[in-house]
């Protein structure tokens, strides 16, 4: 399991991606899935991580990591997946618009805040 996440790019290294399975981020077909579970053709996998979180079906078998497109075609998204994970990267761009800017260089108490919280202080 934790190779072919790392070989499909989901991870960029198997130890996370080991670490991972042992948090029960990983579920195949409903189970929560072990690092060193066979992957078969026509499983479908759960997968959380920093990116989203993905319902993927496997379509090929891969221990190599390769380039992004070859990646890519080792496994297919389903459409709700893909479309969970569009809307919640579009509420995270808009939320950041609501962020007030701050505009100009820090003030010298701002400066002394920032030294402070780094510990320079």
């Amino acid at each position: 399991m934790d190779k072919w996440l790392w070989a499909a790019r989901f991870f960029k290294t198997r130890a996370l991606a080991a670490r991972a399975c042992e948090l029960g981020r990983i579920e195949s077909t409903g189970q929560v899935a072990k690092p060193a579970r066979e992957v078969r053709v026509g499983d479908l996998l759960q997968v959380k991580n920093e990116g989203g979180d993905f319902h993927v079906e496997v379509l090929v078998l891969s221990e190599m990591r390769g380039p992004a497109a070859v990646a890519q075609t080792l496994y297919r998204e389903t459409e709700a997946s893909r479309a969970m994970r569009l809307k919640l990267a579009e509420e995270r761009k808009a939320m950041r618009n609501l962020e007030p800017s701050r505009e100009g260089k820090p003030s010298k108490r701002d400066r002394r805040e920032i030294e402070r919280f780094r510990g320079r202080a």
